[in-house]
């Protein structure tokens, strides 16, 4: 996208989440407009390789081990982000985990809670931390990955609908309580994203959820999944990168509290 390039010179950005796949594809597109990458995730392997091939002479990315639901561990991170880069422009909060898939009567109550500690609580801790410093510095940019399954509730997903449902609640709130310091607050909602390892595991295990909903059959469960989809397609994970540089960058300047679907047309 050589028409984009600079356009983010100068500015840094702290993505959650920063070796998968969302995470990895924006991190690839905003270093190629310029920005400074801080990539944050739980293996440390993976995140030196992703900076190996995300770094340039023009664009500096280092990568942070860092478990977002601990405080202090956020705290500690943010800290050293900071230092390293000296403030911190654009929080892109993608971190998260997908869950069991079963009906609510039978949906496993520890996989509940860990689904609502890492997409909550980790997401609110995380948002906490870096708008301390936008505040400060009265600036900065923020967008939450939401999902789809945050707006129409999706059978046999209890813990990641509800995750969903309150990032876009708290992405709403907080576009209120930071707008006086010119700290804009916007979440995406992906719908079916593919092909890969979450498509596969989304479609495998609706499949054996049994639920009235969807087949047994991994392939008509994926066929069902496509055709619930005005596109008639599933989203590539390179649609997604640009529509966090939209809201991250001024041509969305009036926007704040907004939920973008990324959902070939489902409302």
């Amino acid at each position: 996208m050589s028409d984009q390039t600079g356009n983010f010179a100068g500015k840094v950005i702290l993505i959650t989440g920063g070796t998968g796949n969302i995470g990895l594809a924006t991190a690839s597109r905003l270093a190629g407009m310029g920005a400074a990458i801080a990539l944050l995730d739980l293996d440390e392997g993976r995140l030196a390789e992703a900076c190996k091939g995300l770094g340039t002479q023009d664009t500096l990315a280092k990568g942070y081990v860092c478990n977002v639901t601990s405080v202090e561990d956020v705290h500690k991170t943010i800290n050293a982000i900071i230092s390293d880069f000296g403030k911190i422009d654009f929080l892109f909060n993608n971190a998260g985990y997908q869950g069991s898939f079963a009906p609510l009567h039978t949906y496993p109550e520890d996989d509940f809670a860990r689904v609502m500690q890492i997409n909550v609580c980790g997401a609110f801790n995380v948002m906490k931390a870096v708008s301390e410093h936008m505040v400060s510095r009265r600036f900065g940019r923020i967008v939450n990955t939401a999902s789809m399954a945050g707006v129409q509730g999706p059978p046999n997903m209890a813990a990641y609908a509800a995750s969903k449902f309150a990032i876009v609640g708290l992405t709403q709130t907080a576009s209120k309580d930071l707008a006086p310091y010119n700290i804009r607050v916007n979440a995406i909602s992906p719908a079916f994203m593919g092909p890969g390892f979450m498509w596969d595991r989304q479609v495998e295990l609706q499949a054996s959820a049994g639920s009235q909903y969807f087949s047994t059959d991994p392939e008509e469960v994926s066929r069902q999944m496509i055709n619930s989809v005005p596109m008639r397609r599933y989203g590539d994970i390179n649609e997604i990168p640009g529509v966090v540089a939209f809201l991250l960058g001024e041509d969305s300047s009036y926007m704040t509290g907004v939920n973008l679907p990324i959902a070939g047309g489902i409302l």
